[in-house]
């Protein structure tokens, strides 16, 4: 006789139906993430930058076989492992390593703050610059800041008006660019630059592409364009510049003498001015420059007008500019004995030239010894050699014939070594530095 079974509470069918789940769940995923061999799981691991657990102590936790059989290889950086308690289980969560020092010596070039950076990149020449520039792009917008562009020298080379523009446009103050060749067209906008101290001297650049780098200066305090094809809208676009104090055109040609007026006009912080032997300068030219000439002027060259300078000229000129310290009149041969009496009015004068004005009888410049303040006297071409001796006897405290060239408003000396404009070194060049 069959006994008889009392059917199942339906609690009871619930939890075994329930324990059945569980444990079908528990091998599915332990089969999934744990069934490949070893080696396959720890090339898994190292490709996504996850080391393994080093083998310890690890207690109850749940830890296969497979991955504690790779436990402790040599090449890997120590491990670092976390356990977090849950309600049923504990779970190992495994950390991304850090690098070993020891494996790595030294500071990564990632670690080292902007600020040291840009110290290194200031050690640099330009080409040296433009390399590291190229390497990453925390690199190439360190290698743009503008501490790094504010003085670069440029000399001699052949340049592009494009290329020129976007060099300003990165904040330089000094520029130095002599003797360099800038003939293709300006194709490119010039925005404002910050500029200061420009020296173009003797370059080869036509006026559309100087008027247009000139466009874009409002700031400048020194500019220097010896020998370079001017016009009347570049001498108007440097009367822009409020705060230019040094201004050097000597011998250069294109432009009125209206425009010399205006120019002369609207500096009235000019303290050194050199309009020496500019080609087309006139009785006209010379006379609107003199008459437009500023107080502030201790400094003056106009030098090599010959018959265009007479002795009404020098009496305007004392009189406009009467704190003069250095005045060069040479070449102008109408200049005589009779124009002393008017040097004696500039109670500062200390630096005169009188070089190659062949009216003046060298025995009358023993007159000047009424100057006490006079320190140089450049007389070349019109004094002999026994005369010259006889007025260095009379003149003790006078140097006479001592410099071939004058300084008035020019920004450099030649000097290959330390090159300068307007007694700033420029430190951004093409050259290495003396130190490499």
């Amino acid at each position: 006789m069959d006994t008889f079974k009392p059917p199942e509470s339906v609690d009871t069918m619930n939890r075994k139906h329930l324990q059945k789940i569980q444990d079908q769940s528990s091998k599915v995923t332990t089969s999934f993430m744990w069934g490949c061999d070893s080696g396959k799981t720890f090339e898994l691991l190292s490709g996504m930058g996850v080391s393994a657990l080093e083998k310890e102590e690890v207690g109850s936790e749940n830890i296969p076989h497979e991955l504690l059989s790779n436990l402790g290889h040599p090449q890997n950086p120590p491990r670092k492992w976390l356990k977090i308690k849950g309600r049923d289980k504990d779970f190992v969560i495994i950390r991304r390593p850090k690098l070993n020092q020891e494996n790595f010596p030294g500071v990564s070039w990632n670690l080292l703050p902007d600020e040291l950076l840009l110290g290194i990149f200031s050690c640099l020449c330009l080409p040296e610059l433009l390399t590291v520039s190229g390497v990453c792009k925390r690199w190439y917008r360190l290698s743009l800041d503008e501490s790094l562009w504010q003085s670069l020298d440029l000399t001699g080379e052949i340049l592009h008006p494009d290329v020129t523009v976007r060099l300003l446009s990165q904040g330089v103050i000094a520029f130095r660019c002599p003797r360099s060749f800038m003939e293709q067209p300006l194709g490119e906008s010039v925005s404002s630059f910050r500029i200061q101290h420009m020296d173009l001297s003797n370059s080869v650049i036509n006026v559309s592409n100087l008027h247009g780098i000139l466009s874009g200066c409002s700031k400048l305090q020194n500019l220097s364009l010896e020998g370079l094809q001017l016009s009347d809208p570049i001498v108007h676009t440097l009367t822009q510049n409020e705060n230019l104090v040094r201004l050097n055109l000597c011998g250069c040609s294109g432009f009125s003498r209206s425009a010399v007026a205006t120019l002369l006009s609207s500096c009235c912080r000019l303290i050194e001015l050199n309009l020496s032997w500019c080609s087309e300068f006139t009785k006209k030219h010379v006379q609107a420059a003199v008459a437009h000439l500023s107080a502030t002027i201790t400094q003056l060259n106009l030098s090599g007008y010959r018959k265009n300078f007479q002795k009404t000229d020098l009496c305007t000129l004392i009189k406009r500019c009467p704190n003069l310290v250095h005045l060069d009149l040479s070449d102008s041969i109408l200049l005589k004995n009779d124009c002393f009496p008017e040097f004696f009015h500039l109670n500062y004068l200390q630096h005169l030239s009188l070089s190659r004005c062949y009216d003046i009888i060298p025995e009358t410049l023993l007159e000047l010894r009424g100057i006490p303040t006079l320190k140089t006297l450049q007389v070349f071409g019109i004094v002999p050699d026994g005369t010259l001796r006889l007025l260095r006897e009379s003149l003790p405290h006078v140097q006479i014939n001592c410099a071939y060239f004058t300084t008035i408003a020019r920004p450099t000396m030649d000097s290959k070594k330390n090159p300068e404009i307007w007694g700033i070194k420029c430190r951004l060049t093409l050259q290495k530095p003396s130190w490499v």
